[in-house]
């Protein structure tokens, strides 16, 4: 997934490609950008995996921003030809457009200028106009009350307090916050940021969307705290045959919750195909990590450096978790939990979580278990997900304790174990024999 620049006039336009599918789908995106920080987002990360499952997709930061030439944010028309430029260096005379927010009046100005380059036009969050008027109470702020805001950028920006807004339905509101935190940083300065939300701000596409002649689609969460659901129903009846799809929830970026429904809603409608439903129950072996002495660390080194030091752990682990093709379920403070489909690589997985985090100075429990689980949506759930946090929870420092059942699984691998007795796990009935890796 190399990085790749498109030049459009002056400017060089970052962009990665992520699958080999027929169709290309380009993810116009919104507010700011950074493809190497937003790619740390386990939720983005398999929306945007899921997206390449059935296409070749096409991610890009905007001019101005992330990986891209530090220019000026430039005009509504300039942002919509570094599309066109990026399509022409992937050599793709056509493509689907999935606008996100601010992308989406990008897109929508896009399919209506080159109608004969667009396939079709996906809106999810999309945005018709921000400011509040007599005639459009469905925006964001008043005049006067984005002024306010734009004055107090400078000293909110790098804090990621508008994940609150963005993702409010997340579990981990602090990781939220934190990435949300290292996106601005690293997509822009306080300079450009206002740049850009002047520009968005007086964004208003009302007499673009009557011209969008090509197949579209409208997604939208009803408690979209960021953007009112009045604008998606807006561009649903003004759109020539388009497809409006309402979805609960109050999360703004689709990705949230890794995004599945509206993963499903997108492939179903530029395919034809719905994913097929995945088994309720499957057999999956179970990883729990959990940092040792997390509190005293984070109390030793303050709030930022213990930021910095958590961030440095989230990227090792999932780079063993990448390397063993272990699948991220979630991550709740300072620990991890994932399933991998085979116990061996889950024990060389764990082994190596530990080695890595040990490098920056970290000492992590931690446990797995292999068992029947009910898979609902991208949860994991069960009585096994239960015996691997308990097992995780026996585990010493620096140490990857297994159940029995995950020894027996592994007989003839050549992994080694040590036993470490019968142990009573909090809320899982009998006794249970528990194993260190060796």
């Amino acid at each position: 997934m190399d990085v790749q620049y498109a030049r459009s006039g002056d400017v060089d336009i970052a962009y990665r490609v992520l699958g080999d599918g027929a169709l290309t789908l380009v993810y116009v995106d919104g507010s700011f950008t950074n493809m190497e920080v937003m790619w740390e987002h386990p939720h983005y990360r398999h929306f945007c995996q899921r997206l390449a499952s059935f296409s070749r997709l096409v991610l890009f930061d905007k001019r101005g921003m992330g990986l891209s030439d530090r220019a000026e944010i430039g005009t509504l028309e300039e942002r919509m030809e570094d599309v066109r430029a990026v399509l022409d260096d992937v050599g793709a005379p056509q493509a689907a457009l999935l606008g996100v927010s601010e992308g989406g009046p990008m897109s929508l100005l896009f399919a209506a200028s080159y109608p004969d380059r667009t396939t079709a036009l996906v809106l999810c969050g999309a945005e018709v106009k921000e400011e509040i008027t007599d005639d459009w109470p469905w925006g964001e702020l008043t005049r006067a009350e984005f002024e306010e805001s734009v004055a107090g950028l400078p000293d909110r920006w790098g804090k990621g307090l508008s994940a609150t807004t963005f993702t409010p339905d997340a579990t981990d509101a602090d990781f939220e916050r934190r990435w949300w935190a290292k996106v601005q940083l690293q997509s822009a300065s306080p300079r450009v940021a206002i740049a850009f939300q002047r520009m968005a701000f007086d964004i208003d596409v009302r007499h673009v969307v009557s011209a969008i002649a090509v197949p579209s689609l409208v997604v939208h969460r009803i408690g979209d705290r960021v953007c009112h659901v009045e604008n998606a129903r807006f561009l649903a009846r003004t759109i020539r045959g388009a497809e409006y799809v309402e979805l609960p929830g109050n999360d703004h970026g689709p990705y949230a919750s890794s995004g599945g429904d509206i993963a499903d809603e997108i492939q179903e409608f530029l395919t034809g195909v719905r994913e097929p439903e995945e088994p309720d129950r499957v057999l999956a072996t179970i990883l729990f990590t959990d940092i040792v002495g997390s509190t005293d660390r984070a109390r030793e080194l303050g709030d930022r450096r213990w930021r910095e030091l958590l961030d440095r752990h989230h990227e090792l682990v999932r780079s063993q978790l990448e390397r063993f093709r272990g699948r991220e379920v979630d991550t709740a403070g300072d620990g991890f939990f994932a399933t991998f489909d085979g116990p061996a690589r889950a024990i060389r997985c764990g082994r190596a979580i530990v080695d890595s985090v040990g490098s920056v100075g970290l000492e992590i429990r931690t446990g797995l278990h292999t068992g029947e689980v009910e898979l609902a949506g991208d949860a994991v759930r069960g009585i096994a997900v239960h015996m691997g946090a308990r097992v995780a929870a026996q585990a010493a420092p620096g140490e990857v304790l297994v159940s029995q059942t995950v020894k027996d699984l592994v007989a003839g691998s050549g992994i080694e174990f040590a036993d470490r007795g019968l142990h009573e796990l909090n809320g899982i009935p009998g006794e249970w024999r528990l194993y260190a890796v060796t």
